[in-house]
């Protein structure tokens, strides 16, 4: 497995990083390797967020000493969406098969956590994020047809989307993980704008169905000192609880959300008003 340690950062400092600077803190540039974990832990809220990438072997999710535990749901729950093939997730014995866009939750205390693919021709491309737990509760297979289905924005705004919500107080129940996935319609390129903060948790966005040749410039920061970070196909950022998160795309593109902090009321947010964005 391997682990990258992120450290928090003051929004004061963020505002004198360069671009590689923030690129560096807050970009998880390299989600998925063949035949790895590749994890990065967060110190905003300890999130892991991550993918695996089983080709050729069974990859088996290990806890160790930067976790401080046995295994690595000892204290821990997880969520996790597929986007490539099919793929198989084995928990204690049991297994459970993902098909593409596919979800499952996997509560604290389940101690064997294995992937797998079904073809390695079509590898899975599993992609998870896991937070700190305080309870068990069950784990609950999400294909994207289960899944709260929300539709929102305009073709006038350039925003019109399906908001996928899987892990989710309306869908199940969960410590404080929720996440979900977001579809661009053909023609839209803006994501989460108007945009918002919310001091009670952080979230982290990973971006793909980005053509080759197409970017999303992803725009963080608090909203009277924005930034922005220019994210390619099957990357990730991590936005702290005092900065915005939103992003425009040169074309429509789909993009996983992950989110954990103090609650998990989905509208309890901080809303910015345009005219205050600078």
């Amino acid at each position: 497995m391997k682990l990258d340690i992120r450290h928090p950062v003051h929004p004061e400092d963020s505002k004198f990083y360069t671009n590689e600077d923030l690129r560096e803190r807050y970009l998880i540039e390299t989600v998925f390797i063949k035949d790895e974990i590749n994890l990065c832990y967060s110190h905003f809220d300890r999130i892991v967020a991550g993918g695996i990438m089983p080709v050729d072997k069974a990859l088996k999710l290990e806890g160790g000493k930067e976790f401080g535990s046995e295994y690595f749901l000892e204290r821990r729950e997880l969520g996790v969406i597929n986007i490539g093939g099919q793929g198989r997730i084995t928990l204690d014995g049991k297994e459970y098969i993902l098909n593409p866009r596919d979800g499952i939750y996997v509560g604290m205390g389940t101690k064997d956590v294995i992937f797998e693919s079904v073809d390695k021709a079509a590898p899975a491309k599993f992609y998870m994020n896991s937070c700190p737990a305080h309870k068990t509760y069950p784990t609950v297979h999400i294909d994207i047809t289960k899944a709260k289905k929300v539709p929102c924005g305009s073709d006038e705004e350039s925003n019109k989307r399906v908001i996928n919500q899987y892990i989710h107080p309306e869908v199940m129940d969960s410590c404080q993980l929720s996440m979900g996935l977001t579809e661009l319609q053909p023609g839209s390129v803006w994501n989460t704008m108007p945009c918002h903060t919310h001091e009670r948790r952080m979230e982290v966005y990973f971006y793909f169905d980005i053509d080759e040749d197409s970017v999303v410039f992803h725009m963080m920061g608090e909203p009277d000192e924005t930034r922005h970070i220019v994210m390619r196909n099957e990357q990730a950022v991590i936005s702290p609880s005092w900065s915005i998160h939103s992003g425009c795309g040169t074309k429509n593109y789909t993009f996983i959300w992950g989110m954990c902090g103090e609650n998990q009321t989905f509208t309890d947010m901080d809303a910015v008003a345009m005219k205050d964005l600078k």
